[in-house]
């Protein structure tokens, strides 16, 4: 993992935006718009300039940063240079869903913005402004919640004792994403049941890997396995 940051937090970290988003340059911003619609063409113009959570300050009690513009996010890991202009550093959640057959995997579609074709663990989605709290608070599990739903057609009910990891930079794109681990009961089919009748077409393919086999998985998984699912493996299943 050449280059990947881990940053340790506790179990009570709060997240808080304490400043208004910085307004860029012209000739950046216009450069970011040109990243943008640049991006939009090749998605065919499904994506959305909403507001995400981009962190300034990472310590493991408390997380502090402000909402920026998606595009920002978008034009950053398209021109990782443009980072000490940019400044984006956006948090997303990263699942470990470990249940009685064991761990949930999803692989992305080729053709996605971020991390095309890799395996991950799901859920997995950037801090959004729907996770906005009271106070200038930000409820990552909120956020969590969701991205369960949406992705897995899972209510939070199907899952139980949440616990967060570690957050893990990527660098290049600055992402950070914060690994949570939960548990549940369902089977693996149900979960493949559920995801085929309400999930959002996030993961083409999913896979519910035994404990006994990940190492097999991950081997045959090489490169294709995206850079912090071993981190968040190793600290969810007590290896690491």
């Amino acid at each position: 993992m050449d280059g990947w940051r881990v940053h340790e937090v506790a179990g009570n970290v709060r997240f808080r935006v304490v400043r208004p988003m910085p307004q860029l340059p012209p000739a950046l911003d216009a450069e970011v718009e040109r990243l943008w619609q640049t991006v939009q063409v090749q998605m065919a113009g499904r994506l959305f300039n909403g507001r995400v959570f981009s962190a300034d300050v990472i310590t493991p009690r408390l997380v502090c940063g402000h909402w920026t513009e998606f595009r920002r996010v978008v034009a950053q890991m398209r021109a990782p240079e443009l980072h000490p202009l940019l400044g984006v550093r956006s948090l997303a959640v990263g699942g470990v869903i470990v249940g009685p057959h064991g761990v949930v995997f999803g692989r992305r579609p080729a053709g996605a913005v971020y991390q095309a074709g890799e395996w991950q663990l799901p859920p997995a989605g950037s801090v959004d402004a729907s996770a906005a709290g009271p106070e200038g608070t930000v409820d990552v599990l909120r956020q969590f919640w969701a991205e369960l739903r949406e992705e897995l057609g899972l209510d939070a009910a199907a899952v139980s004792a949440p616990r967060l990891l570690c957050i893990v930079e990527h660098p290049g794109s600055r992402v950070l994403d914060l690994g949570i681990t939960v548990r549940t009961t369902l089977s693996a089919a149900a979960i493949r049941a559920s995801h085929a009748a309400g999930g959002n077409g996030e993961y083409g393919a999913l896979e519910v890997v035994p404990v006994a086999e990940l190492p097999a998985f991950l081997a045959r998984a090489g490169g294709a396995l995206n850079g912090q699912a071993e981190v968040f493996l190793a600290r969810a299943l007590g290896r690491g």
